[in-house]
């Protein structure tokens, strides 16, 4: 692939970096232009941030494309989660909000969950019916989110201030132990439980590419390389989005968990496309690994990577949830456990959860 047909191929990577030549231009003129210009040039980069990492997920998708699943999904959420981290670790960098970590996973969790799995539930099974998938992915999925969850976002609630360090470097090593297992589990002798196969008669809806056909044209190294490249891209746009939205929402009585949304909805954007089209063309195991994949990788990476910084900076997170937080996670792994426990979604059960999804919006427009 030559050169310049690549640049053209990555029109919004190019956009992404001169934007953000620009914004290291002007961010200062911008800041004293006060707090309208402050937000709407942060609005402009997280449009661009989201483009950004559609490129990311597109070339991860490729890769999963070449590889197959369960590797395949694990690279997608991987990639998400990648985003997501070094958007946080910015951000922390430029707010006092002790609960930002916190609010970043409980919202990665609504949206991945409810808002993902339920709109392609939802749209899929209205197209197909009955959708079928492996179950074991969705129990094992369940019970890693709702262990991992519980010890990193309900138990601190009940941990002595002066014992945080403990606790905290606790939470690391339980976290890692998890997901060393947990990956053990996935590629290897029990990969089986996070792959479905399909009927050979089954093919994609009219009109959609194969993924695998430009894949096949990309090499491994190139989609590694832009993979990397997007990632530092997104860095450099988050710095300069983070400071711009914290002086746009100073004193606007804005919710305190907006920050948190927009985090989480940058990291979802790319997987909402992947999985709408795998429900589109009846591949709803694509989905539960996607969906409840992005949550469980957001928890057990996202945690042990900030209670580091958290250690090291010697300034603890408050990572306990509100009751509200803990009764709509709660809600939601019931619903999910429920739902994803006979191998088959359809429109009634991406409903249920389309509809927590959207009392998450409520309560999050209401501040809380």
């Amino acid at each position: 692939m030559g050169l310049l047909s690549l640049l053209r191929q990555e029109r919004f990577l190019v956009v992404a970096l001169a934007s953000g030549v620009v914004a290291y231009s002007v961010e200062h003129a911008v800041l004293e232009a006060g707090k309208t210009a402050s937000l709407i040039a942060a609005a402009a980069l997280i449009g661009i941030i989201i483009l950004a990492s559609t490129r990311v997920a597109h070339h991860a998708e490729m890769l999963a494309h070449k590889v197959g699943d369960p590797y395949g999904t694990m690279i997608l959420t991987l990639s998400a989660v990648a985003v997501e981290v070094l958007i946080l670790a910015i951000m922390m960098g430029n707010t006092s909000s002790p609960t930002l970590v916190r609010d970043t996973i409980y919202a990665a969790v609504m949206l991945d969950i409810n808002g993902i799995l339920g709109l392609a539930a939802l749209l899929g099974g209205l197209r197909h019916g009955e959708q079928p998938y492996n179950d074991d992915s969705s129990r094992t999925y369940s019970v890693m989110i709702l262990t991992a969850m519980g010890i990193s976002m309900i138990v601190p609630e009940f941990i002595p201030g002066d014992r945080w360090h403990y606790y905290s470097a606790f939470t690391i090593c339980a976290m890692i132990a998890l997901y060393a297992v947990f990956l053990k589990m996935q590629v290897g002798p029990h990969s089986y439980f996070f792959s479905y196969t399909y009927p050979r008669t089954a093919k994609p809806a009219t009109g959609t590419p194969a993924p695998q056909n430009e894949a096949g044209t990309e090499s491994a190294a190139i989609s590694i390389g832009i993979i990397l490249a997007g990632v530092l891209i997104i860095g450099f746009l988050a710095e300069f989005m983070s400071t711009l939205m914290n002086a746009g929402l100073e004193g606007s009585g804005a919710p305190l968990t907006l920050m948190a949304v927009v985090v989480a909805a940058i990291s979802a954007a790319p997987e909402i496309l992947t999985a709408l089209r795998a429900a589109l063309r009846n591949r709803m195991q694509s989905v539960v690994n996607i969906a409840m994949g992005a949550s469980l990788s957001t928890v057990i990476l996202t945690v042990p990577v900030m209670e580091g910084i958290a250690l090291y900076s010697g300034q603890p997170f408050i990572m306990a949830m509100t009751p509200v937080q803990t009764v709509m996670v709660a809600i939601t792994l019931v619903v999910a456990a429920i739902n994803l426990n006979d191998g088959q979604t359809n429109a009634i059960e991406g409903m249920t959860h389309f509809v927590l999804f959207a009392t998450f919006v409520m309560l999050t427009a209401v501040g809380l």
